[in-house]
């Protein structure tokens, strides 16, 4: 029998590339196409391993989940070790998940009279095999706990996905793209014009925005003393804003006006009529799955845009 090494090896590739943008079907995150390829292909390094004298360590446990850790934090990085353990925990999920259908569909597909004459024998013989049994006692509660603890982290990944929105701000001639998350607790209005307020997070466009306002998003700068600073192009669209959030209590918050708010809502494209933005240093997503904040009555009074 002739074994064509180049042929299982790009099989392995292209499967585990394939697991990693399952996983991060998943998860809901959006990931190069490149680092899916770059996971894939360290995860096939373990073929090549096999013609080597390492084959022995190639096949030990303990080596192959360090290739699955090394796999994962080339596609999804590290932020938080929550994080990164949830990105784990759904990578071997999707890997158990599509051999487990694999295989299902192979049996299902396939009838070996053979197989089911022995498995028939052997059920009359009374428990069968008793280290199976053993396996199967311990393992069935693990591998029940280990798949609801996924459903469910899928399932509040799903609904936080669902209201998380692709955000353009457009002010002083930025054209600012940001993820933002539609939270109804974001009741922050200005006391004046009962104008909702959106927060944003400076980290994701820090390179577009003058320093003064860099230094106006920081909690630990009073922004009274910053006023005076401010260029011009900005102060005329700022408003002072008393509030408590953001980790501070009973400050006072710069707000800006933009130009224009547009909201890309499944497949219509909204602009914003009346909103203040606060930019903030803090980051407000620990996973940096979304970089603004939006307050529901933005979204609510949001307009279809249509061609003109």
């Amino acid at each position: 029998m002739v074994i064509y090494m180049d042929v299982i090896w790009l099989l392995n590739f292209l499967a585990d590339s394939l697991l990693l943008w399952i996983t991060a079907i998943f998860l809901k995150r959006q990931v190069k196409i490149w680092k899916v390829l770059a996971g894939g292909l360290m995860g096939s390094c373990l073929i090549l391993f096999a013609l080597t004298p390492l084959a022995s360590v190639a096949s030990h446990p303990v080596m192959k989940m360090g290739i699955s850790i090394c796999m994962v934090l080339t596609v999804f990085g590290f932020k938080r070790f929550k994080s990164f353990l949830s990105c784990l925990l759904t990578f071997y999920f999707s890997t158990f998940l599509m051999g487990g259908i694999l295989m299902g569909t192979h049996y299902f597909l396939t009838y070996d009279l053979k197989l089911r004459t022995a498995v028939s024998l052997e059920g009359l013989r009374g428990f069968g095999d008793p280290v199976s049994w053993l396996f199967v006692a311990a393992a069935f509660p693990i591998a029940w706990h280990f798949s609801r603890k996924r459903v469910e982290d899928l399932t509040i990944s799903s609904i936080e996905y669902d209201v998380l929105i692709d955000v353009t701000i457009q002010i002083n001639g930025l054209d600012l793209q940001l993820k933002g998350l539609i939270d109804s607790g974001n009741q922050l209005y200005d006391p004046i014009s009962k104008t909702p307020v959106m927060i944003a997070a400076v980290s994701a466009f820090k390179d577009q925005l003058p320093e003064e306002i860099l230094q106006l998003s920081d909690k630990n700068n009073n922004p009274i003393e910053l006023a005076d600073k401010i260029p011009e192009i900005w102060s005329e669209k700022m408003r002072l804003i008393p509030a408590k959030t953001l980790g501070a209590n009973n400050r006072l918050h710069c707000a800006f006006k933009p130009e224009a708010i547009y909201l890309q809502m499944e497949d219509e494209r909204k602009a914003v009529q009346k909103a203040l933005i606060i930019f903030t240093d803090q980051e407000l997503s620990s996973d940096g799955r979304f970089q603004c904040i939006v307050h529901p009555a933005i979204v609510e009074q949001a307009v279809v845009q249509t061609a003109s």
